[in-house]
């Protein structure tokens, strides 16, 4: 399949190309280099609203992982940069795919459990609704930038994704020093739940929709085993053979982080059930697989 994939030099983006290359698959980057020097490439600027139409005839598949990060303070200078590399880049795709002369079979567009807000210890599934806080209607709103793609007939795929953990990258590559130092410890009340799925799992659910025709709409991309914030340090604790005695109280998590302490102190209870029933297997389904393969 010949695909166009959004955010291919992010966090996400760079492991899964060698991936769907192994599998057989043919791909054009979309870069906002305008030089015409990268291979295989295709330029477009999202909050210029620019995209090279043309060079996206013949695609058959589209995953769209760009976004602004959500770490550090959110000012409202931040804030808009996270809401407009998701839904006005979102919305540009979209549109431009209803307009070529064969629209692709498929696009895979990137959301988060975010889309749910803070729920405690309510469980919840693809069909759960939304929250109220900031992130909630990004998502939102992220989610219905798709929809003129649907209505033009493309497969479109919303991958709710929860944190992406790898050793490599992400929010845990930030957590191993401190842990090395024995600085480490839970945030907050430590209760809070956090709906988590290893880097290697979401490249594998990404491949795994691309190939099943069936699976459509909200997918819930998470490990199905959910911890808490406590676990995840206990287990980190152990994996690095470092105590793990500290605590950071809400309080300072908030000063520290403003309102994107939200983040990490909220809790959800999110559900990979879509997965379930397209028969996904995983290869991290708990965290201790995931850590005796990281921390062997």
């Amino acid at each position: 399949m010949k695909i166009a994939i959004a955010g291919a030099s992010g966090f996400v983006g760079s492991a899964l190309i060698p991936h769907l290359e192994r599998a057989g698959h043919t791909l054009i980057k979309l870069v906002r280099d305008k030089s015409g020097r990268q291979r295989n490439a295709v330029f477009w600027n999202p909050s210029q609203g620019e995209i090279d139409r043309s060079s996206l005839e013949g695609i058959e598949g589209v995953i769209n992982l760009a976004g602004e990060s959500i770490m550090g303070w959110w000012t409202e200078a931040k804030k808009e940069r996270i809401k407009n590399s998701r839904i006005a880049a979102t919305a540009l795709l979209a549109k431009t795919l209803c307009k070529l002369k064969k629209t692709p079979q498929v696009l895979i567009n990137a959301s988060a459990v975010g889309y749910y807000g803070d729920r405690g210890a309510e469980i919840l599934d693809e069909k759960s609704s939304s929250g109220s806080d900031f992130l909630s209607e990004v998502c939102r709103q992220w989610e219905s930038a798709t929809d003129v793609a649907e209505n033009k007939g493309i497969r479109v795929v919303k991958l709710r994704i929860g944190t992406v953990l790898s050793p490599e990258g992400g929010a845990l590559k930030k957590m191993i020093p401190p842990f090395k130092l024995c600085l480490g410890g839970h945030l907050g009340s430590g209760k809070q739940y956090m709906s988590w799925i290893s880097r290697e799992d979401l490249q594998g659910v990404i491949l795994h929709v691309l190939a099943n025709l069936q699976v459509r709409g909200a997918v819930n991309a998470v490990a199905p085993q959910v911890i808490t914030n406590a676990e995840l340090t206990q287990a980190l604790s152990l994996a690095l053979h470092r105590p793990a005695v500290l605590h950071i109280p809400a309080f300072m998590v908030k000063f520290l982080l403003g309102e994107m302490s939200e983040v990490l102190l909220g809790s959800q209870i999110v559900q990979p059930c879509a997965l379930k029933e397209s028969g996904y297997a995983y290869l991290h389904p708990d965290l201790s697989q995931a850590f005796q393969a990281w921390f062997p």
